[in-house]
């Protein structure tokens, strides 16, 4: 089967060619046994994948199970997937098939793998090795002809060296691995989509479709989607039912993306979006300056504070005593000006208690709220000072309302 046909028959959109390197990789992969790990960020679209791959295997006839492995609890997620024995732990009134039990012969599919717990990944390891697994409850090893199609949206590298993930078992369900691009990355898919889910939602609705203005394409085609394909739909249903101009325009999309400020500053100032990143960095980097200067005083306060407190004596080599007359044997020589652990020690505390305390965001806010004052709420000046636009500005009072 080729590309097209497959999209036709599966309703995938799309041109992108990450997009039809995965396609193809599916296809190519489908007659075999071969498991395979799909990937990619939420809402891209993973689960057509195996749903394509079970359709054009030898296991077409027998059953597909789709199995979202991070909306099952833990305590019960062996008994979901394997099956229990009765009186296997309270509430077990009857012996039950697991997932794979039922799905013998067929397909199964993982979704969301990465959240299974570590006990239940060593029972799938089992399965993916020599098709055994042993229902919760019983001593008797079953055997299952399986195939197992898993999809994960974290970085599994990551994973694993967290100890959250087994090695061996990635490599197991890895064998062949095929990642979906983020809708961000195809850009000229994202009109093509829209259109589809307009056309969708009148049929269903039954109302005219909506249609976007040029500015509004440009403006759709942006945006960054951290929604992927799930969001864009959700989008397109919303203006669908809610707009009563069937033409919709940039200003018009703009209230239905959320956060577009933040990740659209370009198409409100005019500028490239790129420069506006760079604005946003340099804010980030003077904050984080700042922040260096303020620890450093603060560093400089508690040295002296400790210098001066507590009955220190302040020659060369300083010995600390103990409030207590009667103590015969001073505690240890501490030289305070040359024992560099020592004023790593105290900087690194200093540090750990101000992140403890104050969150970037809120070093950010004390940042614009110190340069309005100093300008006296001079937008303009306070914006040369931190190194933004003044539109950025004007965006980030509004955000955390400093008005």
């Amino acid at each position: 089967m080729n590309i097209q046909s497959l999209k036709q028959r599966f309703g995938i959109i799309g041109n992108d060619p990450g997009l039809n390197r995965a396609l193809e990789k599916a296809i190519q992969v489908a007659p075999t046994d071969i498991s395979v790990l799909v990937t990619g960020e939420s809402g891209v679209g993973k689960e057509s994948i195996p749903k394509i791959i079970h359709s054009l295997s030898h296991r077409k006839h027998a059953k597909y199970i789709a199995v979202n492995c991070g909306a099952i609890p833990e305590g019960t997620i062996d008994s979901e997937l394997f099956g229990h024995e009765k009186g296997s732990f309270t509430g077990a009134t009857a012996t039950r098939q697991g997932y794979f039990e039922e799905a013998d012969g067929g397909t199964i599919f993982l979704d969301e793998v990465g959240e299974l717990p570590l006990t239940t990944q060593v029972r799938l390891l089992r399965v993916l090795e020599n098709g055994e697994f042993i229902k919760v409850g019983s001593s008797k090893v079953q055997k299952t002809d399986i195939r197992i199609v898993a999809a994960t949206n974290l970085d599994m590298e990551k994973a694993i060296k967290k100890g959250k993930f087994r090695e061996d078992l990635y490599y197991r369900l890895s064998t062949i691995e095929i990642n979906i691009p983020p809708l961000r990355a195809r850009k000229d898919d994202i009109h093509l989509l829209f259109r589809k889910f307009a056309a969708d939602f009148a049929q269903k609705y039954q109302m005219p479709t909506i249609r976007l203005t040029e500015d509004a394409i440009s403006l759709l085609k942006r945006y960054n989607f951290p929604g992927n394909i799930r969001q864009l739909r959700n989008i397109a249903e919303q203006l669908s039912v809610i707009e009563t101009n069937r033409n919709i325009n940039a200003t018009s999309l703009q209230e239905y993306l959320p956060h577009y400020n933040s990740q659209l500053p370009s198409v409100i100032t005019g500028q490239s979006a790129e420069f506006d990143y760079k604005a946003e960095r340099e804010m980030m980097y003077n904050i984080i300056l700042e922040m260096r200067k303020e620890l450093d005083e603060l560093k400089k306060v508690t040295m002296g504070l400790i210098s001066g407190n507590k009955n220190i004596n302040t020659s060369n080599h300083l010995t600390e005593y103990t409030s207590d007359p009667f103590e015969q044997e001073p505690k240890d020589f501490i030289d305070l000006e040359h024992d560099k652990n020592y004023q790593e020690e105290i900087y690194e505390e200093v540090i750990d208690e101000e992140a403890e305390n104050l969150s970037l965001q809120e070093q950010e806010i004390q940042m614009i709220k110190k340069s309005l004052e100093k300008h006296r709420g001079k937008r303009k000046l306070a914006a040369k000072e931190l190194g933004i636009s003044e539109r950025t500005l004007y965006r980030k009072i509004k955000q955390y309302d400093l008005h």
